[in-house]
């Protein structure tokens, strides 16, 4: 069974090193850049929740949730999807390489799904997840839980959402 920690100084360094396959890297962050991006959102009206996964005290992968996203898109000089507006997301979810096809990704999506039914931000209407279009691993994962191609694009990447 796994479980989510919040990120902080005894664990950071242990996420950082987590990895994903070569054949996998274009398909989500690195994340020492997404804790960049989680704590540089502090005051912009987006908020940043990420988490180690572990299985017992072994740190397997990592996933942040966010909340109002668009709000970042100012400083990017980019139109944001409607789907990130006021709504929370799967900002981002990896397995390290040497734990992936154990379940681990299936289990942290439903646990990151459970913390965003808690409501950290309020309520919202949906949830957000993106993805690279080759990524049929992913694909495949998010439309078991519900989530829905809703036709709009971030950048490259396809949105799809999920009614809370």
């Amino acid at each position: 069974m796994i479980r989510l920690e919040k990120i902080d100084a005894k664990n950071v360094w242990d996420v950082i090193e987590l990895k994903v396959y070569k054949a996998q890297k274009d398909f989500v962050a690195s994340n020492d850049l997404s804790l960049l991006q989680a704590f540089t959102a502090e005051g912009t009206g987006c908020s940043a929740f990420p988490f180690a996964i572990y299985n017992g005290k072994k740190p397997v992968g990592f996933v942040m949730i966010g909340f109002n996203e668009a709000a970042l898109y100012q400083f990017y000089d980019e139109k944001p999807p409607e789907a990130l507006k006021n709504n929370y997301s799967l900002w981002r979810l990896m397995i390290d390489k040497r734990y992936q096809n154990r379940g681990y990704g299936r289990q942290a999506v439903k646990l990151a799904l459970d913390f965003v039914r808690t409501w950290p931000c309020g309520k919202a209407p949906y949830c957000e997840v993106s993805y690279e279009p080759e990524n049929h691993v992913a694909a495949g994962l998010y439309r078991s839980f519900g989530f829905v191609e809703n036709g709009e694009k971030d950048g490259e990447e396809i949105v799809a959402v999920l009614k809370l």
